[in-house]
């Protein structure tokens, strides 16, 4: 079998008068024309037959044609995509070709997770690229943009072994005033050690009730299996926390722990010396040797720092419940410096946009940033080896589920 171009001369003789006649303008009904032909001799190699053709070694059948209009520099373009039944065909050069299509795709999304209005983006694509885009075209492409992500966010959980929860605050217009907006944001790290973004939503504060609904909706989609929370002290995340897990032991963040304390120095110069006791505490080869430690802190600034004094006494068992784990999981579940690291990042992306004129555009832009992180999380090294330090620990592990 042979496939070619030849007794098509007629109609591409008419479109080369077309071009002498027009000039420039009329290069499009050529291209047209060129470009559905060369479709359909694609569309005859990959059935290894001719339409009509009769031979054993047809793979399928043709199956008529579907429209397409294909977006370019010289207008727009009425393709007829040929269709086949029997195998999955798509034809190559439409791929190569589009894409001018594919980057008015992706230049309107960057620009609609920045926050920029349709009205904006069908100027800049104009203006920029040379292609004249509709505001429907711009809200498809938003559309379809923001049920990925709402998808991604709403997407079934399962067992996750420990959870991070942690939360940074964005500048949003808001009922036409500027409020910090808390953005609030939950790691979970499953079975095999990776780890994942669970969660993340955009909300007036940090109260219980915004914690609360949060965490409610991670439970709604099949949170289960926590063994450990890591978080700041924060009181609306710890009433939530308590109200939706309350059987789940908490590990409070020991960075913050230790800044906290800082606050309780009578006077400047005792800062570096309380901050020195901490470490000694939270550096303790484990949980005896940090209540030895924690007596001996207590003892000694009974007298030269007594609210510390106090203080501690009260507050570092929480900070301690780490030390129930196997020692090889301490460094990696004793802070929630890890979601930190993640804040910096979404800080990187956001500090673009400077103000959100609403909270939709906010949780667009942080979405997409976490979307890219957790999938190279999910597709690169593991976090933590869990099974080799469970199998290198000689502590008695308990497991409490929620």
């Amino acid at each position: 079998m042979t496939t070619s171009l030849e007794g098509k001369n007629t109609g591409f003789k008419e479109l080369w008068e077309v071009v002498a006649q027009q000039g420039v303008e009329g290069f499009r009904p050529m291209i047209e024309w060129f470009w559905n032909a060369l479709m359909r001799v694609e569309r005859s190699e990959v059935l290894k037959a001719e339409p009509y053709e009769r031979t054993s070694e047809r793979a399928g059948y043709a199956n008529g044609f579907k429209s397409k209009t294909l977006q370019t520099r010289i207008g727009p373009m009425q393709l007829q995509v040929p269709q086949v039944r029997g195998l999955s065909f798509y034809p190559q050069c439409l791929e190569k070709g589009s894409r001018s299509e594919v980057a008015l795709k992706l230049a309107v999304a960057e620009m609609y997770v920045q926050g920029v209005t349709t009205r904006r983006v069908t100027k800049v694509m104009e203006e920029l690229c040379g292609l004249e885009v509709t505001s429907a075209q711009v809200s498809r492409v938003a559309q379809g943009l923001d049920e990925q992500l709402a998808q991604f966010r709403g997407r079934p959980l399962g067992s996750y072994r420990f959870v991070i929860l942690d939360a940074r605050y964005e500048k949003v217009r808001v009922n036409g005033s500027v409020i910090d907006c808390a953005v609030l944001t939950a790691i979970g790290i499953n079975a095999q050690g990776y780890r994942e973004i669970l969660g993340v939503s955009v909300s007036l504060s940090e109260a219980e009730v915004h914690w609360k609904s949060f965490l409610s909706d991670l439970q709604k989609r099949g949170l289960q299996g926590v063994e450990l929370f890591v978080s700041d002290d924060h009181s609306g995340l710890k009433a939530a926390r308590m109200s939706v897990y309350p059987s789940v032991p908490w590990q409070r963040c020991q960075f913050h722990l230790a800044q906290n304390a800082q606050a309780y120095a009578p006077k400047v110069t005792m800062r570096l010396e309380i901050a020195q006791a901490m470490r000694d505490i939270f550096n303790a080869p484990g949980h005896e040797e940090a209540r030895r430690q924690v007596k001996l802190a207590v003892d000694r600034y009974a007298k030269a720092a007594p609210e510390f004094a106090e203080w501690l006494e009260d507050n570092i068992e929480e900070g301690l419940t780490v030390f129930s784990f196997p020692r090889g999981l301490w460094k990696k579940l004793r802070t929630s410096n890890m979601l930190e690291n993640l804040n910096r990042e979404i800080r990187r992306r956001t500090r673009l946009a400077n103000l959100f004129p609403n909270k939709e555009s906010c949780l667009r832009l942080v979405t997409a940033v976490l979307q890219e992180i957790h999938e190279d999380w999910i597709t690169g090294k593991k976090y933590i080896d869990l099974e080799k330090i469970e199998e290198q620990s000689d502590l008695i592990y308990r497991k409490k589920v929620a």
